[in-house]
């Protein structure tokens, strides 16, 4: 008969029963859940990560590639006229001015347009507009280049110069911040187009851009499809723009 090591009792005729397993306090699913939402939460975090560099790479991109300051900087006073418009009364009234501006004739248009955008955020101003994010301007760039068939060969206008067409290229922020509503956007385009052929005669034509593409309105009322002509006779207030036609 075999004898039983010391210290241990078993009952006569108990069997051994076999060790019972642990239950599992986390199953199988619930772990593969677990691991699923983790990698989900790390793939949000990524892509939160770059969608914030593509951002700020966004709005550093519409910073001014010349500043106003920079611009102006060195360049001695110039008669600059600007064209500012009220809604009080639905006309564009003169101011002269003496401001320093740059003899590049692209620049010197951009920085023109940025003076008179400029005036509509100032305190008191007869057709408020939001002011600008602090590094971005409202216009990205001004284009100036002969009008279709006045280029070289061409004959020229009077006193031997050739009309210029504007492309203004609007920073994105100024049109999404921009009143709504079909006179203070017209009045906005008025007063640029009046003020870009007041100091740049020769400017003719006008066409406007948004960051760089076509844009159907200004703030959903205001035309931006056309070419607009530029000169005394879009000056009369209450009267629609003249245009060449839609751009192509």
């Amino acid at each position: 008969m075999p004898t039983q090591p010391a210290g241990s009792f078993r009952a006569p005729g108990a069997a051994t029963a076999p060790t019972a397993r642990r239950p599992s306090f986390i199953s199988r699913g619930e772990r593969t859940l677990f691991w699923t939402l983790l990698a989900a939460v790390l793939a949000m975090c990524i892509f939160l990560v770059r969608y914030r560099e593509r951002a700020d790479a966004h709005f550093a991109s519409r910073a001014l590639p010349i500043p106003l300051a920079t611009a102006t900087a060195g360049s001695g006073p110039a008669s600059l006229l600007l064209y500012l418009a009220s809604d009080d009364s639905g006309a564009l009234a003169e101011r002269p001015l003496s401001f320093p501006l740059p003899e590049d004739p692209n620049t010197r248009a951009r920085v023109v347009l940025s003076k008179l955008l400029s005036e509509y955020t100032a305190t008191g101003s007869l057709h408020p507009l939001p002011p600008a994010a602090p590094g971005v301007d409202a216009v990205d760039e001004v284009y100036l280049t002969p009008l279709p068939g006045t280029g070289a060969g061409s004959a020229a206008g009077a006193g031997g110069r050739r009309p210029l067409l504007a492309v203004v290229d609007l920073a994105p922020t100024f049109v999404h911040t921009h009143p709504s509503g079909i006179e203070p956007e017209t009045l906005t385009l008025l007063s640029m187009i009046a003020t870009l052929h007041a100091n740049l005669p020769d400017v003719a034509e006008v066409r406007f851009l948004v960051d760089g593409q076509p844009r159907p309105t200004l703030a959903g009322h205001a035309d931006l499809l056309h070419t607009y002509l530029a000169g005394g006779a879009q000056l009369t207030p209450g009267e629609a723009f003249t245009t060449r036609g839609s751009q192509p």
